[in-house]
């Protein structure tokens, strides 16, 4: 398989490619190859990704708990089937040996399933405060979020900010690591896939 060198940035529903702006050289570790080069965000595409982001808040959060529940699970389930060939992109940039590298794209998957079921949790608690008051906790969304992800972990640690998020009904700006585009991208497609709003 070869690595992708169509990368680009997924702000309000659509893939944007370099079309001007700057680019990072992704590069593999094992051979200092260059595979491709990375767009990188404008002030104008993180003001549109903000916006796009409220936008997508005002409905995500509306969303049945059950809804939004079978659609992570519908992520996890395209993760499962593309474990091995975003397994290779993820060796390809960052150099995690191949088992390794589908071992955490199958945490991926097992996070998404985590959060879908923990969707339907949400639900609060009454609390008698020791002055014999009552408490209510309620849990909501709170608003769009931002989540980075590192260089050593690209893909586990993006999607378990990212299924947590939106098990919780909130949208998320989802920052991967530069070195690491393809195998994030990946997943963001499977998230795409599996029905999450853009």
């Amino acid at each position: 398989m070869s690595y992708t060198t169509d990368l680009g940035l997924y702000i309000d529903g659509s893939w944007r490619t370099g079309e001007g702006r700057d680019c990072h050289n992704v590069i593999n570790p094992a051979t200092g190859e260059t595979l491709a080069a990375l767009p990188l965000a404008t002030a104008v595409d993180l003001d549109e990704a903000l916006a796009a982001t409220a936008k997508g808040f005002a409905h995500w959060r509306t969303v049945d708990v059950n809804a939004r529940a079978a659609i992570l699970r519908k992520v996890a389930d395209h993760i499962r089937e593309r474990a091995d060939v975003i397994a290779v992109l993820l060796t390809t940039e960052q150099g995690k040996p191949l088992a390794e590298a589908r071992t955490e794209v199958l945490s991926c998957a097992a996070q998404f399933d985590y959060f879908a079921e923990e969707a339907k949790r949400s639900y609060g608690r009454v609390l008698v405060r020791p002055t014999g008051q009552r408490a209510l906790v309620l849990k909501q969304p709170v608003g769009p979020v931002a989540a980075f992800s590192p260089w050593n972990f690209p893909v586990n640690l993006m999607c378990k900010k990212m299924a947590a998020a939106l098990a919780a009904g909130c949208s998320i700006i989802a920052k991967p690591p530069e070195e690491t585009p393809a195998s994030t991208s990946a997943i963001m497609q499977c998230v795409i896939d599996g029905g999450v709003p853009g």
